[in-house]
Formats: structure tokens, sequence, C-alpha cells
């Protein structure tokens, strides 16, 4: 047997181990990665359709400090979402006399589908979609990520979840699956529950909990 096939089979098994590894850890708490009092970088995932107040609405009942800075990503289609990001930054800062620049930003991200999209043509944006989201999670590695439900926080969860498996950052990554999905969850939630790769899956609706046994039901956050 050559050496090149060794070499191959060896790192095979390596990336085999490592993924079981991953699927493992996912969901458990990190021991020794980072202290409960610092403060984590989190990138925050909107959408159109509701998923941007839904996830403002979280955000203002969680602990700003604990979870700072702030990388908001939302669609290049989608200038709304950001808009009302950057209203929510300025009324923190305008209560903490932070500036909003020292505790957030916001981009844009290709979308991986838009509405209404073929599942064909869709592979072709989801490619370009995940070159991008590298390129961008490469820049702000974020500690935790927060998202529930739109499209385009697919491809960023996917790379996150590559990253776990590579070993160059080990992002927590929250779903909350959107108020609107009473039976069953949005293509978006449906992935990532099924891949693994969410550590924490959040849904509002019992009978979504008891469909989805990994899922923690968290009653009605709006």
């Amino acid at each position: 047997m050559s050496f090149v096939v060794v070499l191959s089979l060896v790192t095979i098994g390596v990336v085999l181990i490592r993924f079981a590894y991953v699927i493992c850890r996912t969901g458990k708490p990190q021991k020794g990665r980072r202290r409960a009092s610092e403060p984590a970088s989190t990138l925050i995932v909107l959408g159109s359709g509701g998923h941007t107040a839904e996830m403002l609405n979280l955000l203002a009942v969680l602990q700003k400090d604990r979870f700072s800075p702030r990388f908001y990503i939302a669609a290049a289609t989608d200038n709304m979402s950001l808009q009302k990001a950057r209203s929510f930054e300025n009324s923190l800062a305008n209560e903490t006399g932070d500036k909003v620049v020292e505790t957030s930003q916001f981009m844009q991200i290709y979308r991986s589908r838009e509405v209404g999209q073929s599942y064909i043509t869709s592979v072709w944006t989801t490619l370009l979609a995940l070159a991008h989201g590298l390129w961008l999670m490469i820049k702000i590695r974020p500690e935790v990520i927060l998202c529930n439900g739109p499209g385009t926080c697919v491809p960023l969860c996917i790379i996150a979840f590559l990253f776990k498996i590579v070993g160059v950052r080990w992002s927590s990554i929250f779903y909350v699956e959107s108020i609107a999905r009473v039976q069953r969850l949005s293509l978006s939630g449906l992935i990532l529950y099924k891949l693994h790769i969410a550590d924490q899956f959040f849904v509002q609706w019992p009978q979504l909990q008891r469909k989805y046994p990994r899922s923690h039901y968290v009653g009605c956050l709006m």
C-alpha cells in the first residue's frame, strides 16, 4: 500500500473521529473555554418576514454586556432589517452611554435562497452564500451565533460547524424557531436540527417539542 493511500486513510480517520467528537459535544457545556463572566462576541442573523422583529424582542431581554460585541448580518437585499438593528443599538447606546461602533457592527451576506426560489437554482446561490459567509466568519469568528429561521443562517451555521471540526473556533449555535411555526419546522430549522448543527434548539409551541424531542420548549417569546 502506497504512502499516499495510507496518509489518506489516516486523514479520513482523524476527520471522522473529530466529527464524531463534535457531534457528541454539541449542546454540552464547553468547560475551560472561557469564563462565564467574560463577554462573548455574538453573531446575530436577521431576516425579513418577521424574523428580525422576533430576534430584536429576544435581544431586548438578554444581558447585552454578556453578548458583546454584536455582529448583525442580514441578506444583501434586506436593508430594512439592518436599519431596525441600528435603531435598536442606538437606543441601547442612549441608555448606557456606549458608542454603537464599539458594541456592534452591521454586515450583509448573499442570500442562499430567495423566497419562492426553486430548490434546483438555489444550489448555486447557496454555494455563493457559503463562499461569502466563509469570508465573513473568518473575519468575525464569533463565540455565539443567534438565529431564528432566515435562510441566511444556514450557510453561516454550517461554516461554524466546520470550524468546530477543524479546530478554528468553537461557536455555540442557538436556534430559536419562529413563533409562526406551529406544526412543523422551517426549512432552515429542519436542516440545523437534522444535521445536529445547533447546540441548543428552541421552539415556541409544545407540539413542536413533542415532534422534535431534541428541541426545548420555551413558550411564546413575542
